[in-house]
């Protein structure tokens, strides 16, 4: 049962939530001609930084049965740790779903955010190295990258204006993938970020960008042959605390759910997407279902619509310009009809959301939210489904006009398993706080 609890709230990270949403490869990060890649597309040259991963024997890889990362939560982000490098350079990245290119900050820095630990040094790693121009990645029309006098280099945008410029990279990843056992991956794809503006975590021990999408350079594409193309976590409740890492899951290492327990909905292919689009038909609150039409959340003309699942948007978002309707407008009324027909107050105590009410003491009445994707339907708990202030409580949605997502937030005590080789979403309640390292 919820109580009155607050959560330790910085508004400059509310403020700038939406990480991962229209990101933007300018210029030479094209994205990619085939759209949905569901597998990495590997070299199967021996200089190919993929042909290490790809080609390991059986011992080498130590069973793909065990490739796990430790789930951190640095203020209100869920962040993975491990340590890179052969000086076992410790990082923490924001796990991120909805991006790709893996990054953290790199010495000697043009433009760096303060963060509360040391920046990874390439210069003193024996085992880095930088993508040759002539990779897949830098070279040719689905090039990700571009070389620029001689050097394969990125430049990435994300929505909010930050972006992250540096140079693609290659390095050995450590994961501790229990209490006492480490497992190093060499040649492992990354971003080495010298130029970084306007980051919304400075001054936290975040780094970087662990992307996980579907496209060719996230961690998910590139160990797609070790992993099955599944990975799989977690999210404990944001009010309670985490005594333990969770664990980023992949491949076999995923448990198994009980059929009559899990459900699944198919993703749903998206020219030029990387993201792991859904195709959601209606939405009910409180067990009022509102009817959209089932073309409602689909893709407009001009691109922008549709519906993805992203653990770097901390808040879900509801799409505002979609067809013939406000969706965003249509959920809260029918959130501020629950409320109201509570006697509850209305509020502007937290500009950051649209619908917020003052908390009487031992109210526990909150609505839920059910989205109705072809196949499945996700309910999310009334609990989980708000934010909560000092002294009041705000539906946890933001508006949108480029489509709607489904954030972090809506995601606690969820097992969400993003399974590219079925080609869709499988996801059951579960208690968290038991799958941890």
């Amino acid at each position: 049962m919820l109580q009155n609890r607050v959560l330790p709230f910085n508004k400059d990270e509310v403020n700038c939530l939406l990480v991962t949403l229209s990101q933007l490869h300018f210029a030479f990060s094209s994205s990619n001609p085939t759209g949905l890649s569901l597998r990495a597309v590997l070299d199967d040259s021996p200089e190919s930084p993929l042909y290490h991963i790809e080609n390991l024997t059986s011992a080498e890889r130590g069973g793909s049965d065990n490739i796990r990362i430790g789930i951190f939560r640095d203020g209100l982000f869920y962040v993975v740790g491990f340590t890179i490098g052969s000086q076992r350079h410790p990082v923490k990245l924001l796990m991120d779903s909805g991006g790709g290119l893996i990054w953290t900050q790199c010495q000697p820095c043009k433009n760096c955010f303060p963060r509360n630990l040391g920046i990874y040094d390439p210069r003193v790693s024996r085992g880095y190295g930088i993508l040759p121009c002539d990779h897949p990645f830098c070279d040719g029309d689905g090039r990700i990258y571009n070389c620029v006098n001689g050097v394969c280099v990125y430049d990435v945008r994300y929505g909010g204006g930050a972006s992250t410029r540096g140079v693609a990279s290659l390095e050995a990843f450590h994961f501790l993938i229990d209490r006492s056992n480490i497992k190093t991956f060499n040649n492992v794809i990354f971003g080495c970020s010298d130029d970084n503006r306007d980051i919304f975590f400075k001054n936290t021990d975040i780094s970087g960008i662990f992307g996980l999408s579907m496209a060719r350079d996230s961690m998910a594409s590139q160990f797609s042959p070790l992993i099955h193309a599944r990975f799989s976590y977690c999210l404990v409740p944001f009010i309670d605390a985490i005594p333990r890492p969770l664990v980023l899951r992949f491949g076999e290492d995923i448990p198994q759910l009980p059929p009559q327990h899990v459900q699944t909905t198919m993703f749903l292919p998206k020219p030029g997407s990387n993201y792991y689009d859904l195709d959601l038909l209606d939405i009910s609150v409180a067990n009022h279902r509102l009817g959209f039409h089932p073309y409602t959340f689909r893709t407009r003309p001009n691109g922008l619509g549709g519906c993805f699942i992203d653990s770097g948007a901390l808040f879900s978002v509801i799409d505002s310009d979609t067809i013939g309707v406000n969706a965003y407008q249509a959920v809260v009324t029918v959130f501020e009809a629950y409320c109201g027909s509570g006697g509850l107050r209305r509020t502007t105590a937290d500009p950051n959301f649209g619908v917020c009410y003052e908390y009487p003491t031992n109210y526990h009445d909150f609505a839920s939210i059910t989205f109705h994707f072809n196949g499945a339907d996700y309910t999310v708990d009334g609990q989980y489904g708000h934010y909560f202030g000092r002294g009041y409580f705000c539906v946890a949605i933001i508006t949108g006009n480029f489509g709607t997502v489904l954030g972090a937030w809506h995601q606690q005590n969820k097992r969400i398993i993003y399974d590219a080789g079925i080609g869709g979403l499988q996801f059951a309640d579960e208690q968290c706080i038991n799958d941890v390292l």
